[in-house]
Parts: C-alpha cells; sequence; structure tokens
C-alpha cells in the first residue's frame, strides 16, 4: 500500500490511498470467474463463457464489486496503520480505477476529538436545604382524599357549579385536520380548575338527556398534542349528574391506603416521600448546572456524525410520546422533519459534549461499571419488557446494546462522582 496523506481538522480527518495494481488485478480475475460460473449467454454453456466475454459484457459490475470488495479492506488497514479511529462511514471521492492501475482514492471520516478534560476537581455544586412544612403534608393528603372520592348520583335538578357531568363525546376538528375525539364516559367538573370554559358555559344548566354541541379553542401548549392549537367542535350528552363526596380522615381511610397503623403513619411517610422527591429533584437541577459549567470549561469540536446520531434518538423518543398521544403515522408524514431536526440540534451538542467529558472523568478516576451492576440494568429492562434476562441479553449483544448500556451506568456513575466530589 502506497503512503498516505492525512489532511486534519478536530474531527475531520482525509486519507489518500493507492492499491497496487497486481492486487486489482487479481480481485478482478476472481469475480471474472465467479461471473463465468453464474453467467448465461446466448451461445455459450453455462460456465463456458470466455474471460473476455465476461470482462466486455460485465465491466460495470464487474468494477463495482472490485471497488466493493477492495476499499473497505484497504480503508480499514491504513486507517489502522495510523493509529486512527474512524467513528462513520468513508466519504470516498477522487476514485480513479483503470485497467492495469492502482486503485486510487481519497476517504474522508471523522474521529473523536481530543479532549483535555480541565478543571472538573473545581466544579462546586448546590447542595440546597431540603425542608417539608406541615402545610406540604395536610396538601398531599388533601390529594389523597381527592384520589379516593366517591362520585354520588344526583336527581331531580339540573348540572350545577360543583357538580360532575358524566357525559359522552365525540369531537372533530373544525379545520378538518387531525384526529377525532370519541369518549363514551367522562366526568367534566362544572367550574373545575382544570375544566376548558366552554364546557363549563355549555353543560351548566343542562339535565340528564341533553345533548348540547358547541367549540372549544385549544391553547396551543395543550397537554394533548392531538388538541393543541386546535379549534374542536363538540357533541356532548348528558348521562348522570354526580357530586363528590370526600373520604373522612378516619381509621377506615387509613386501613385503605396500607399497612399503617394511624393518621401519624401516614403523615410521616407522606413527608418521607415529599422530602426524597425534593432531594431527587434538587439533585438533578445540581448535577444540570454542573455539567452545564463543565461544558464551558471545556471547548471541543464535536463530530457531525454523533450529533446526528443523537437528534435521531431525540426525536424517535419524541414520536413515541406523540404515537402514546393518539398521533398517527398519516399526521406524523406531514410534520416538517427538517425544521424539527433543526430545532434539535443545539440540545443534541449539549448532550453529545457532556457524554463525551463524563467518559473522560470516569478515564481519570478510573470509574468501571461491574459485571453486577450490568445484570441488574439487564434484569431491570427484562421485567419492564416481560421478557427473560437470557433473551433480552441475547438482543443487547447482537446489537451493541451492551456496550451502550455499559457506557451509560459508566457515565450515570462519574456524574454521581461530580455531584458528591463538589459538595
Amino acid at each position: 500500500m502506497s503512503p498516505t496523506e492525512a489532511k486534519e481538522t478536530a474531527t475531520k480527518r482525509e486519507i489518500q490511498i493507492e492499491i497496487p495494481a497486481d492486487e486489482v488485478a487479481r480481485q478482478t480475475d476472481s469475480l471474472i470467474q465467479k461471473y463465468q460460473k453464474m453467467a448465461r449467454l446466448p451461445g455459450f454453456r453455462r460456465g463456458h463463457v470466455p474471460p473476455s466475454i465476461i470482462r466486455q459484457r460485465f465491466s460495470e459490475e464487474i468494477k463495482t464489486d472490485v471497488v466493493e470488495a477492495l476499499i473497505p479492506r484497504y480503508f480499514r488497514a491504513e486507517t489502522e496503520r495510523l493509529g486512527m479511529h474512524p467513528i462513520s462511514q468513508p466519504r470516498v471521492t477522487d476514485l480513479h480505477l483503470q485497467a492495469g492501475e492502482p486503485l486510487r482514492f481519497k476517504a474522508a471520516f471523522e474521529v473523536l476529538p481530543e479532549i483535555n478534560i480541565e478543571g472538573y476537581k473545581e466544579l462546586r455544586g448546590d447542595k440546597p436545604d431540603i425542608t417539608v412544612s406541615d402545610a406540604d403534608v395536610d396538601q398531599a393528603l388533601s390529594d389523597l382524599r381527592e384520589r379516593h372520592a366517591s362520585f354520588n348520583p344526583v336527581e331531580g335538578r339540573a348540572l350545577a357549579e360543583g357538580d360532575f357531568a358524566q357525559v359522552s363525546l365525540d369531537g372533530t376538528p373544525k379545520s378538518g385536520e387531525g384526529q377525532p375525539v370519541h369518549m363514551d364516559e367522562i366526568l367534566v367538573e362544572i367550574g373545575g380548575k382544570n375544566t376548558m370554559p366552554e364546557f363549563t358555559e355549555n353543560l351548566r344548566g343542562a339535565d340528564i338527556g341533553d345533548e348540547r354541541t358547541f367549540d372549544v379553542s385549544y391553547p396551543q401548549d395543550a397537554q394533548d398534542q392531538r388538541l393543541a392549537g386546535k379549534i374542536f367542535n363538540y357533541t356532548v350528552k348528558v348521562q348522570a349528574i354526580k357530586q363528590k363526596s370526600l373520604p373522612e380522615l378516619n381509621e377506615e381511610f387509613v386501613k385503605k391506603l396500607g399497612d399503617f397503623a394511624s393518621l401519624d403513619d401516614v403523615r410521616t411517610r407522606i413527608r418521607e416521600d415529599i422530602e426524597a422527591e425534593r432531594k431527587h429533584e434538587a439533585e438533578h437541577a445540581a448535577k444540570e448546572k454542573l455539567m452545564n459549567e463543565l461544558i464551558r470549561r471545556n471547548e471541543f469540536e464535536v463530530p457531525e456524525v454523533m450529533i446526528e446520531n443523537q437528534i435521531d434518538t431525540r426525536l424517535e423518543r419524541g414520536l413515541r410520546a406523540l404515537a402514546a398521544q393518539g398521533l398517527t403515522a398519516e399526521q406524523m408524514k406531514k410534520m416538517d422533519f427538517q425544521r424539527l431536526r433543526g430545532g434539535q440540534r443545539e440540545q443534541a451538542i449539549h448532550d453529545v459534549k457532556a457524554s463525551l467529558l463524563l467518559e473522560k472523568v470516569a478515564e481519570k478516576e478510573d470509574i468501571q461499571v461491574s459485571d453486577q451492576e450490568l445484570d441488574r440494568e439487564v434484569e431491570s429492562l427484562a421485567r419492564q419488557t416481560k421478557q427473560t434476562a437470557e433473551a433480552v441479553r441475547a438482543r443487547l449483544t447482537r446489537d451493541g446494546g451492551l456496550d451502550r448500556i455499559r457506557i451509560r451506568l459508566r457515565n450515570e456513575k462519574a456524574l454521581d462522582f461530580l455531584y458528591h466530589q463538589s459538595a
């Protein structure tokens, strides 16, 4: 193999490779023999077509096969010789392939940047004091009562403020674009803080059996993406009128909540749960600030292939969430994916930088993931997907998932290290 020349930026490389003419000839002859065995041409028995005819008849196909056979092999060998580690597929240019001559080409590809991580031991994270007031516990207890509320039928009068209308409804987007909404049985609180005003205005005063038709205009930030920014026309039929009844804070209610001896035990558990949740939220926010500061202190170029892969991951996650909310494949096809990709780019760069920096911290601090930790993660995935751990492990081994999980766990441990050493 001839000497090659490497042109470098922080993450981009381009090398020139020359494959000897005799190697090209050997590969060409081998392919001609293969074509001879398979070719069916008029006037020749199968397997007896002369090489000169094969070379002439299948010249373009043979050239393509030569290129596909030799370029990956020689590209891999040359990058190994130069100590390079490509993270993207090579983009081949300036391809020269003529009979009796060496095969020459240029290959452009990306590599990981050199990262000399600095300043991570000087990072200082927020460690706020976590407090839970009696008022917080009272509110959580009130929420528990709401979740255990019963709804009792009301007869002999129309719907009034504070009542719950049990209704069936059909809704269609007025623009004609979007998915219809149908519900057989749903409770609508008249005047409720989470009830769209149009439902309250049109159902207040209705009797059982009444049917009302009206429009509802949803804000752009509506939680259900099917409704966001749209006007829906609804036909709503009142099936029943109900009033909400909250359980008393007594021994019977305590027993419904679980293995508690008294209401004080319930309040203690609530306080502990709130404290644990707030600690988790505070730790998450502190870690996010630590990573932002670490990224600010360590500027480096991010390979384009890693950015694009992270954008793919983020979009796939977002589309799965939209599908779970009812967005159809046809609706997804109408989305402006180029704009969506552009909107994800800045966060994708942040994600990749964070991952690469955490890998460097893990290297510096010799942070490892044990086989036992990996096994626990596989078993957790198995429980979530209702498969055997062996089946999950086999699938992850085939598609490289085990390595990705190990890297993720290692990065999480590195972030934990940063958080605790920043105290």
